[in-house]
């Protein structure tokens, strides 16, 4: 979803193939309970305090900058959002899932359950509705799904099955479960797959990309 102009205020939206599909029921199935906003297409480099017409217009060329239309790549959108947290925070959340990779052989799983640090004191590092995460080709594993949250949204996207494309998956829980693929066809003449886990918190916006690589191990 984007905002067409800096003039007009337009959104343009595309919805996802559910959304598509709750619309066309006709039945009142289509409701937005969330949305979330970001500064994606902003520089804020280009704020100038010492510009010569005064404060009105330190941030005149930010304002004018073009503003990104609606676009269905989910590892490439919204991925500066917007967050409101408690008044007084000092420093900004962070993500932390214990690895700075994930290497997994064919046929192996990996739990990965996220904390975030700098968020609702010290006694609180798990996010009340948990976290998305997106993983960037879902054909590199057999499975990939979240646990721990029970939300309407967040089942359906679990339950959602891929074609055998190369293709993002997003899931949401506060824990993510991945198996590595044991389709040996995927890689060819490599020994490995790569690609990127994106994990996002859902109330922080925090968000952390962790490699993740599928090494081959059978004949």
């Amino acid at each position: 979803m984007g905002y067409l102009n800096n003039s007009v205020v337009t959104v343009d939206a595309i919805l996802t193939t559910k959304g598509r599909e709750l619309l066309a029921r006709g039945d009142g199935s289509f409701r937005i309970t969330q949305f979330a906003l970001s500064d994606d297409e902003i520089d804020y480099t280009l704020y100038n305090p010492t510009h010569p017409s005064g404060s009105a217009f330190y941030g005149q060329a930010i304002e004018n900058m073009p503003l990104l239309e609606a676009f269905p790549e989910t590892t490439q959108n919204l991925r500066y959002k917007l967050v409101t947290l408690p008044r007084g925070t000092a420093k900004m959340p962070i993500l932390s899932v214990g690895v700075t990779n994930i290497e997994l052989k064919q046929g192996s799983s990996i739990a990965i359950t996220p904390e975030t640090l700098n968020y609702l004191g010290n006694n609180q590092v798990f996010e009340t509705n948990g976290y998305t995460a997106t993983v960037a080709d879902v054909r590199v594993l057999s499975t990939f799904n979240g646990v721990g949250i029970q939300t309407e949204g967040a089942v359906a996207l679990n339950q959602t099955q891929t074609l055998g494309t190369n293709v993002a998956k997003t899931v949401i829980g506060t824990s993510i479960n991945l198996t590595a693929t044991t389709v040996n066809t995927l890689f060819g003449s490599n020994t490995e797959l790569n690609t990127t886990l994106q994990i996002v918190g859902r109330d922080s916006g925090a968000r952390i990309t962790v490699p993740l690589k599928i090494k081959k191990t059978n004949a």
